[in-house]
């Protein structure tokens, strides 16, 4: 009577027990400041940002971002109807499921059970003083109701409890994929949203084109029918009008499989009202990133914080392998009443109970349980290196970022004065043709420059508006803390 609380008390202090080895230890080998260089912007003078892995890499919102309302409007649609974003939300509320069913087993599974247990046997078989011919047979009937567990196994060495825990940290990295998708989701948005801008803004440059290259091309028919241009002159001036036609279908192409693209990634069409203006008429669309960002930040990054939760729970599956070598103890027991009959079924002395305790201890396996152990082993030391190149592909993704910011402000300045230029020599090749002292070619070859010219000109500010949008993303969704608060990227904000 008092070895079994002893026992029982022993038995749950060893259900405490733990075979998980510590968290590996992880090497990314990446600098702990941003690379420096002619590449970069200068942050001389600027107060660095104190190194905390603890700061949070989603510390502002994409509305903070993203300030244009019809961008905004965009995000918030995408963020309610995007069904890659709904598969990765069910992907999270089915590992959490998962873990549930894994955590249930710490916990004996209890049920109750009514029975009838009715056979017949011939009289023959019961009396062997009955005739041999006897037709007769005896009933017999057994009514039962009890409560019970089965094959509950104390995890005396912590197997069970180490798959949970396993199972968790998979919930866990789900959910972080989660946060990751939405931030992936919320530049795609914004980068469909500005190549939009960007393919206005080349229809209506290519429209003004076109309607300069037919007024020279009417000029210079005019010309050839009164005699004083050649017809070379006037099949120059024609190749130069359908240049800029084919160009106008372009854009207006690429215009039509953007918004197609934005389309898809709403989940939705696209209201008209939500369009963007040209890309030069839009006010700082996308707001720069601070000087002074600590390379810390990353280890808050969501895909890094999901490689960390797929390690742990490798870790712990090492656990789970190990105690697969040790002793397991399973319980079988249930107790309540029998009777001959239903109604004799809860009267005094028809208890009944039963206890099953069953102990298997392995000896020889042929070697599975040391495969399962060094299978467990690999796939921590693949996790080891999945988050290393995690963190390494994050911190390439901030470099090139900040790179290709340094480098955009000073690059389309030059682009903005070669185009200056060349609108200076198309103007004064376009008087001169005008005037007789010069033939057409020249303000021809003039006027292909510009347009080229200014073609590379959007396309340099569309990549830098994108390359904030990136830059955005690669900090894991935001940079800074304000008033102590912390905003979640995605979430709605007052």
């Amino acid at each position: 009577m008092i070895r079994l609380p002893v026992l029982s008390f022993a038995a749950l202090l060893m259900a405490g027990c733990s075979l998980i080895p510590d968290q590996p230890a992880t090497n990314p080998s990446v600098a702990a400041a941003w690379p420096e260089g002619p590449a970069y912007r200068s942050t001389a003078g600027t107060t660095p940002v104190p190194a905390s892995p603890a700061r949070e890499a989603d510390a502002i919102g994409w509305r903070d971002v993203f300030a244009d309302p019809r961008l905004q409007r965009a995000v918030e649609t995408a963020l309610a109807g995007n069904r890659d974003l709904r598969i990765a939300v069910l992907n999270v509320s089915l590992a959490e499921a998962q873990y549930r069913v894994q955590r249930g087993e710490l916990f004996p599974s209890v049920g109750a059970s009514g029975s009838l247990d009715a056979t017949r046997t011939p009289l023959g078989v019961v009396s062997s003083t009955a005739p041999i011919d006897a037709t007769a047979g005896v009933t017999r009937r057994i009514w039962g109701a009890g409560i019970g567990i089965s094959a509950y196994e104390i995890d005396l060495f912590g197997r069970v409890r180490s798959l949970s825990q396993a199972a968790f940290q998979r919930y866990l990295g789900y959910a972080e994929t989660r946060r990751a998708a939405q931030i992936s989701l919320v530049g795609q948005v914004a980068e469909a949203w500005l190549a939009i801008a960007a393919d206005q803004e080349a229809l209506d440059l290519t429209r003004q084109t076109l309607a300069n290259q037919e007024e020279a091309f009417a000029i210079t028919r005019a010309a050839f029918q009164g005699g004083t241009a050649t017809e070379l002159a006037l099949r120059q001036a024609q190749t130069s009008v359908e240049t800029a036609r084919a160009s106008l279908e372009r854009y207006s192409r690429l215009k039509a499989q953007d918004v197609n693209a934005l389309a898809l990634l709403l989940g939705g069409p696209v209201p008209q009202d939500m369009l963007p203006d040209s890309l030069s008429a839009l006010h700082q669309p996308i707001a720069d990133v601070p000087a002074g960002v600590s390379s810390a930040i990353l280890l808050r990054r969501p895909d890094v914080l999901a490689a960390e939760r797929n390690l742990t729970a490798a870790n712990a599956e090492i656990g789970a392998a190990r105690a697969a070598f040790f002793p397991s103890i399973t319980l079988t027991a249930s107790g309540g009443t029998a009777s001959a009959s239903l109604s004799n079924l809860f009267s005094a002395g028809s208890g009944s109970w039963t206890f099953a305790p069953q102990i298997n201890l392995p000896i020889f396996t042929g070697g599975t349980l040391q495969g399962s152990l060094d299978a467990a082993k690999i796939r921590t030391d693949i996790q080891v290196a999945t988050y290393e190149r995690a963190v390494q592909s994050a911190f390439r993704e901030v470099a090139d970022s900040l790179a290709a910011r340094g480098t955009f402000d000073r690059q389309i300045a030059a682009q903005r004065a070669l185009v200056q230029s060349y609108q200076d020599a198309y103007r004064l090749a376009l008087m001169r043709f005008r005037s007789g002292l010069d033939n057409y070619q020249a303000s021809l070859d003039a006027q292909r420059q510009l347009f080229t010219a200014q073609q590379e000109l959007i396309a340099q500010e569309l990549l830098r508006q994108q390359n904030r949008v990136s830059l955005y993303r690669a900090l894991g969704g935001g940079w800074e803390e304000r008033s102590g608060t912390m905003t979640q990227a995605g979430a709605t904000t007052p």
